[in-house]
């Protein structure tokens, strides 16, 4: 781990000695580059310095003391060792933490489509709550939102509903959201006050670049309509909405939020690299499924992950076993108590399995 630390600390000074450079201030592409890795690099090479520093203390008060010091002097001396052996403790808990391989996604944005799935109406309804809820969560941190495209039900709920995230970091706190999210309450429709059992499905996408993903036109058919809210009440009277199919994969995409046809069809793109990048990525990540045990985050569509139980007040995360009774507080945007432990459970197993 140190030579690591100390190969780290080489290329920390070779960053900052380059960002001072005119040429690179001046080129924005190359300044932007170098600044990311400098950013990433700066908590570790704190830690690492403060550590240094009581390595420092450590020897200095281990010197002292082989002196012979008088009784003053050695009650100080050491009352600095011990100080000095905690922080290196604290320290070295801290960079295992700080190295452990990260995610190449963790500072994209990203595509978040929430769809209703077994219970109708009510699950529709659910698919609001929790766009509310992650809507609400993205505010408090400092993120953007924009609704990228909605199908809305007469209720007031989405059969399905997609939009942006903009923020650093938000793909490696909400890529813990893909799955299934299953709620049990009484509908509002329901006269005899029976609990039902609904499902949502929410993907998490990180946002792709241009670079990362090559499009051919030919292989897409773009079509246009009308853009339609609930009941079928135009929302607008132009041909704006976008339908994106990409023939090679069958992945079909829409955009209808924007009155301006561009800016559907640029959405739209941003979607559909999306989902041809996490297409990519997931026959990746299934080649090497076996030796991934520790991930949580970016786990099947399919699995079921948590449960929002209303009479009880309860949330349950299937993963790790987790249970809150703050059912209000949680959809209320105040997501840190669910995604905190499974980012501690996640980096728990990959110190376990000796992922540094």
């Amino acid at each position: 781990m140190i030579d690591k630390l100390r190969e780290a600390e080489i290329r920390y000074k070779e960053l900052e000695d380059r960002l001072a450079l005119p040429e690179v201030v001046t080129n924005a592409d190359e300044y932007k580059k170098l600044m990311k890795d400098y950013k990433a690099l700066t908590p570790i090479i704190n830690v690492y310095r403060k550590y240094k520093s009581a390595e420092a203390s450590e020897a200095e008060a281990k010197e002292i003391l082989g002196d012979k010091p008088d009784a003053e002097m050695k009650e100080l001396c050491e009352a600095e060792l011990a100080e000095a052996k905690e922080t290196k403790a604290k320290c070295e808990e801290e960079l295992k933490i700080l190295l452990l391989p990260k995610d190449p996604d963790d500072d994209k944005n990203v595509i978040i489509e929430i769809r209703g799935g077994a219970g109708g109406d009510e699950a529709a309804l659910f698919s609001y709550v929790l766009y509310r809820m992650y809507n609400m969560y993205a505010e408090a941190v400092g993120w953007k939102t924009e609704l990228i495209n909605s199908n809305d039900t007469e209720l007031g709920g989405f059969k399905e509903v997609s939009f942006m995230v903009t923020g650093e970091g938000a793909y490696s706190r909400l890529k813990y959201e893909s799955g299934v999210h299953r709620v049990q309450r009484v509908p509002e429709t329901e006269a005899q006050g029976r609990i039902h059992t609904s499902t949502v499905t929410v993907a998490v996408l990180p946002e792709a670049e241009d670079v990362e993903v090559e499009i051919n036109p030919a292989d897409l058919e773009i079509e246009t309509h009308r853009a339609s809210g609930a009941g079928g009440q135009h929302v607008n009277k132009t041909d704006s909405a976008i339908r994106i199919i990409h023939k090679p994969t069958g992945i079909v995409v829409e955009c209808q939020d924007e009155r301006s046809q561009h800016k559907n069809r640029e959405k739209a793109m941003k979607v559909l690299r999306s989902k041809l990048y996490e297409a990519e990525q997931k026959k990746q990540s299934d080649s090497i499924a076996s030796k991934r045990k520790s991930q949580v985050g970016t786990g099947d569509r399919s699995e079921r992950i948590r449960t929002y139980n209303y009479p009880q007040g309860r949330v349950t995360d299937h993963r790790i076993g987790l249970t809150l009774y703050n059912l209000e507080y949680v959809l209320n945007g105040k997501l840190d108590d669910v995604i905190e432990p499974l980012i501690n459970y996640e980096r728990a197993k990959m110190l376990e399995e000796g992922t540094i």
